[in-house]
């Protein structure tokens, strides 16, 4: 079993981002042209490598001062247990220290690996999200 290796960068192939965004039926990955953009603009990307293949990413939009906004957790199936995604999530957590807050929004399933990260369930915050489909 190879190391994983961490990088920050802001530059992908529309194939290495479609891949992993698939592995985990995001349907965002259908639109990795669009991604490759997305990832170009946010403040911050984490990933994590396994050789020249992308197998996590965390993206943090931010405000340059206040709050930072994790926007992107995801591990490619294939890789969980391997303390990828805290490894991804303590990077985020080291650069946005002196932030007053770091905010992620969570679906019920996965409240408890965050909680193992370091991050609370906000009392009485319910999330909400408006989406549109691209066409």
């Amino acid at each position: 079993m190879k190391d994983i290796q961490y990088k920050t960068t802001k530059e992908f192939s529309e194939n290495e981002l479609k891949d992993l965004f698939l592995s985990v039926n995001w349907s965002s990955g259908n639109y990795p042209e669009k991604l490759v953009i997305a990832m170009e603009n946010s403040s911050s990307v984490f990933t994590a490598w396994d050789g020249e293949k992308l197998v996590g990413l965390i993206n943090v939009l931010d405000d340059g001062i206040m709050t930072a906004y994790v926007h992107y957790l995801l591990i490619n199936p294939d890789f969980h247990g391997r303390g990828i995604g805290k490894n991804l999530v303590n990077y985020v957590k080291e650069k946005y220290k002196d932030y007053l807050r770091i905010v992620l929004i969570a679906y019920n399933k996965e409240i408890g690996f965050h909680e193992h990260c370091g991050f609370t369930v906000g009392e009485e915050k319910v999330p909400m999200f408006i989406t549109s489909l691209w066409t």
